[in-house]
């Protein structure tokens, strides 16, 4: 059991006339009606720190509150290891099932939570994600100078204004007449689902996103490949190697078209931490934040991940 967490809120003017049942049960859909109600009831909601009734009228700039009693965790690998380590920088190798940061259930099993305990005084902070499902290098900040040099790196690669970063990832895609290399431009925007509300998908109105990959190894079941990406689109290589007609194997969510698969009656649809698909960030290439230096963070793949081609060389 962890030990509970309060998520807090402030009512928005898009939100006037909305009761506090509405604001929730339409907002967080992971929970059902009746499941908001009852919390509303019990005390758990509340509204400018008071408890209200499920029907009352929230009002723009109020401060809403859930406290969450405390919960047992979904069970994910605990263990990191560090790639690179100095006083602006962190780098570690997150093992495919583990968060990075608090949400969807998790709270104290994360990442982030793993280097509080392992960092108390200086946390280090991830300046950028990777999917629960998605192992390999995480870069973090350490001092202010790297997150804030860090951060303006990645967000000058996504918008195309720079190419001091870039990405490399080694996946598993379903087999077929995939090009020996390939370049994949297409958005990448909000689409419908039905239990979040959104995820990302393949959307003509999306926001620009580039991919460039090629064939490492075609095997009977599977084709391995290796993706390198500037821009940092939610959930890119999933969405790109989908639309363009290869999805990851093992991908519960994204399906051939780059759009996550349609609800079933009475089955649980799949979010897009769910598990199961391979993916690896195989290296992080950027510059030092202090030093302006040319950086490369390699983390080794895991062995279905890998070929037994050894002249085989990074994109």
């Amino acid at each position: 059991m962890n030990q509970g967490w309060t998520y807090r809120n402030q009512v928005q003017p898009g939100d006037q006339g909305l009761s506090l049942l509405a604001y929730y049960s339409q907002r967080y859909r992971h929970s059902t009606e009746q499941d908001w109600r009852s919390r509303i009831l019990a005390g758990e909601v509340r509204v400018d720190g008071a408890i209200s009734a499920p029907d009352s009228p929230l009002r723009p700039g109020q401060q809403l509150s859930y406290q969450r009693p405390p919960w047992p965790e979904p069970e994910v690998p605990l263990g990191l290891s560090i790639l690179y380590e100095d006083a602006d920088l962190l780098a570690v190798a997150k093992p495919a099932g583990l968060p990075v940061l608090p949400g969807g259930g998790f709270l104290e099993h994360t990442l982030l939570h793993q280097l509080r305990q392992r960092y108390p005084q200086d946390t280090p902070i991830p300046v950028h994600r990777l999917g629960r499902g998605t192992s390999g290098v995480v870069l973090l900040g350490r001092s202010p100078l790297a997150k804030a040099d860090l951060s303006r790196q990645l967000r000058e690669a996504t918008a195309q204004t720079s190419s001091q970063v870039k990405k490399i990832y080694r996946a598993l895609v379903t087999p077929g007449p995939l090009p020996d290399e390939f370049t994949l431009t297409l958005p990448i925007g909000k689409v419908p689902h039905a239990t979040l509300g959104y995820v990302y998908g393949a959307s003509p109105e999306g926001k620009p996103a580039y991919s460039q990959g090629r064939v490492l190894e075609r095997r009977a079941a599977s084709t391995l490949v290796e993706v390198a990406i500037a821009t940092g689109r939610p959930h890119q290589i999933r969405i790109h190697m989908a639309a363009t007609g290869y999805p990851l194997i093992g991908d519960p969510l994204y399906i051939v078209g780059g759009l996550p698969k349609a609800p079933v009656q009475d089955q649980r649809q799949a979010v897009p931490g769910d598990c199961g698909y391979h993916l690896h960030a195989y290296e992080l290439r950027f510059r030092h934040p202090r030093t302006q230096a040319a950086m490369a963070i390699h983390c080794p793949a895991p062995a279905h991940l890998c070929t037994h081609d050894t002249s085989v060389s990074l994109l």
